[in-house]
C-alpha cells in the first residue's frame, strides 16, 4: 500500500534530543522530500523510518502496523545511499540480484525481476558490467535497481544525487521523477538541495533543529511561507528581509512605513492591533524590476554577477550595512559600485510579525492552474 504515519517521533543521543516530536501522514504514492539545513535531523529522521536508528519516543507505522521493533528487512522498505554501497566484485546483474538471494527466490524469479528493472533503468547493457566500469550515475541506478527488485511498500533515498556533477544531478532529477510516475510509489527523498526539493516532491518537510517548520506543496511553501524561517530558506537567491513599523490596518491589509520609502499597504489579513508594532518585510529577489512600482526602494550596488539568463545583483539600502539581492533579465543595465533603483508590487511581498510568524497572503494558488493545496 505504500502508506507511511510517524506518531510524534522522538529521537535522542543521551540528553541531546536531536528529533522533538514529528508527526507526519504520507499516502500512498507521494514523492515526500525532507529538506533543511545541515543538523536539523533529517537523515536522522530517514533512519528511523528504516530502522537503522531506534525510535526513543513515538511510532513509525508502515502500511498500517507499528514498525518500531522491526529490523529494516521487515519493514517493507527499500534504502538507497549517497554512496551507492555496491559490491565492487559483482557485476550489475548480481548487484541487483543480491537481495533476492538473499531471500532464496528461484533463478526464474530472480531473473525476471532483475530484468524488468534493468529495463525501467536503461541497464540492460551494461548487466555484466562491474561497478568500477560505470559511471556515477550509471551506479546510483543500479542502486536504486536493487531497491526496485525488493518491491518495498516505501523507498527510502538519502541524498542520493550529492556526489554527482550539476549536470549529471539534472538529468537524475528527471530520471527519479519519471520513475515515481512509472512505479506509482511511496517515496521519501532526504536533501539538502532546494532544487531538488521544489522539482521532485509532491510534499516538502522543511524540517528546522528537528521540529516540522513546514509541511506544503513545493508553490505552497514559496508563496505562502508560514514563517520567517521557511521563508529564508525556500528560494535562492533567498528572499530579503527588511525591519518595517506597522501603522495601522484596513480591510485591504496592513499599512507599514519602510524606511525611505514611505507608507505602503501590504495585502495580507490583519489579526489583532497592530499598530506600533516593528515587523518584517520580505521581499524575493526575482520580484524586483527596475521600474517604478508600489514600492521603490534606492540600492548601491555591491557585486553584479551576469549568469546570461539572470543578472543577480547584491546591493546595500541606504544607512543598511544588510546585503539585498535583486535578480533581474540577462541584460539589465546595472554596474557594480553604482546606485539603481527598484520597484517591487506590494501583492509580491511577505510581512512577518513579531515572532517571526507570517500574516495570510490574499494568494490564490488555483490561478496556477494547480490542484487544489492540501
Amino acid at each position: 500500500m505504500g502508506q507511511l504515519k510517524l506518531d510524534n517521533v522522538k529521537k535522542r543521543f543521551g540528553t541531546a534530543e536531536v528529533i522533538k516530536g514529528v508527526s507526519l501522514d504520507v499516502t500512498h504514492g507521494e514523492f515526500i522530500v525532507f529538506v533543511g539545513p545541515s543538523g536539523c535531523g533529517k537523515s536522522t529522521l530517514l533512519r528511523m523510518i528504516a530502522g537503522l536508528e531506534e525510535i526513543s519516543e513515538g511510532d513509525v507505522h508502515i502500511d498500517d502496523r507499528i514498525v518500531n521493533a522491526l529490523p529494516p528487512v521487515k519493514r517493507g522498505i527499500a534504502m538507497v545511499f549517497q554512496s551507492y554501497a555496491l559490491y565492487p566484485h559483482m557485476t550489475v546483474y548480481e548487484n541487483i540480484a543480491f537481495p533476492l538471494r538473499v531471500d532464496k527466490l528461484s533463478n526464474e524469479e530472480v531473473e525476471k525481476k532483475v530484468m524488468i528493472a534493468s529495463g525501467i533503468l536503461k541497464l540492460d547493457d551494461r548487466l555484466q558490467h562491474k561497478p568500477g566500469e560505470l559511471s556515477g550515475g550509471q551506479r546510483q541506478r543500479v542502486a536504486i535497481g536493487r531497491a526496485i527488485v525488493r518491491e518495498p511498500s516505501v523507498f527510502l533515498f538519502d541524498e542520493p544525487l550529492s556526489n554527482l556533477d550539476a549536470a549529471l544531478r539534472a538529468t537524475m532529477r528527471v530520471e527519479l521523477t519519471k520513475l515515481h510516475h512509472d512505479l506509482d510509489a511511496t517515496m521519501i527523498y532526504v536533501t539538502h538541495d532546494q532544487i531538488e526539493a521544489m522539482t521532485m516532491a509532491d510534499r516538502i518537510v522543511v524540517l528546522d533543529a528537528g521540529f516540522i517548520a513546514q509541511v506544503g506543496t513545493p508553490l505552497e511553501l514559496y508563496h505562502k511561507p508560514d514563517n520567517l524561517f521557511v521563508a529564508g530558506f525556500i528560494g535562492n537567491p533567498k528572499m530579503n528581509f527588511i525591519e518595517v513599523e506597522c501603522t495601522g490596518s484596513t480591510k485591504n491589509g496592513v499599512k507599514v512605513k519602510i524606511g525611505g520609502a514611505g507608507e505602503i499597504t501590504i495585502p495580507v489579513t490583519p489579526r489583532g492591533e497592530p499598530k506600533g508594532k516593528i515587523f518584517t518585510l520580505g521581499i524575493r529577489p526575482e520580484h524586483t524590476r527596475l521600474e517604478k512600482s508600489d514600492i521603490t526602494l534606492n540600492l548601491h550596488a555591491n557585486v553584479v554577477e551576469r549568469l546570461g539568463i539572470h543578472t543577480v545583483t547584491y546591493a546595500n539600502l541606504p544607512d543598511d550595512e544588510e546585503v539585498f539581492c535583486t535578480v533581474q533579465e540577462g541584460t539589465a543595465p546595472i554596474r557594480a559600485n553604482a546606485e539603481y533603483s527598484i520597484g517591487v508590487n506590494a501583492a509580491d511581498c511577505h510581512l512577518f510579525d513579531e515572532e517571526g510568524n507570517a500574516f495570510e497572503r490574499n494568494v490564490d494558488l488555483s490561478n496556477l492552474g494547480l490542484p487544489e493545496v492540501v
